[in-house]
């Protein structure tokens, strides 16, 4: 069966990293996010000749992006209720050229990073969107940061406001929580947390995607 790439976009708060990290699970399969940006990160501090040459041997090798990450640790990074967004073409390059070459040699989940936009159009690609009630990510919030309901509230409004912004810019003006870029959008809260996860293995059933 060909691989596939299941893609997360979620509010903060909302559970999606949790729920993408247990459909990886599940399927027996890596969950990537930030170690793609950290592996980005080192690559755009080569210079282009060197970046040339770097790339020419880890496209020779199949998978070679998925073992340069697997070293990486798995940073946990809340974005600071001050922190704006700063566009970085340089850095996008490396982990649009990441991302393409994850979907194209293993089976994956994908976190943040604009997946579906780039991997828009793969049919062995199934882009989800997680949202859900003001309320309740921020209920979330304070319990898994320990913060305040005031601080919890001003990060995810933060946070959300950052991911829209980084989302609108790379992908040329499109909107983050428009249902149309996704095959599914589930609101965690109705669903559930676990039953997120079934729902997305029985659509990539019926999709033909796994058994």
């Amino acid at each position: 069966m060909k691989n596939f790439v299941v893609t997360f976009a979620r509010g903060f708060g909302t559970g999606g990293k949790v729920i993408a990290s247990k459909l990886a699970a599940d399927l027996g399969v890596h969950c990537y996010e930030n170690r793609i940006l950290t592996l980005a990160s080192q690559m755009s501090g080569l210079d282009e000749d060197m970046f040339r040459e770097v790339n020419e041997k880890i496209r020779a090798k199949e998978g070679a992006f998925a073992g340069l990450m697997k070293g990486l640790p798995r940073a946990r990074k809340y974005i600071a209720r001050n922190e704006k967004f700063v566009s970085d073409d340089t850095l996008f390059k490396y982990q649009k050229q990441i991302i393409k070459n994850l979907a194209d040699t293993e089976s994956c989940v994908i976190v943040g990073k604009c997946a579906d936009y780039i991997l828009a159009g793969r049919p062995n690609v199934v882009s989800v969107y997680i949202e859900a009630p003001r309320d309740f990510c921020i209920k979330r919030t304070m319990a898994n940061m320990g913060v305040t309901e005031e601080v919890a509230a001003a990060t995810i409004k933060q946070t959300d406001t950052y991911r829209a912004e980084y989302y609108k810019y790379y992908t040329h003006g499109n909107y983050w929580t428009n249902p149309i870029n996704y095959d599914m959008t589930l609101n965690s809260e109705r669903v559930g947390i676990d039953e997120c996860v079934e729902l997305i293995k029985a659509y990539m059933r019926i999709k033909g995607l796994i058994e």
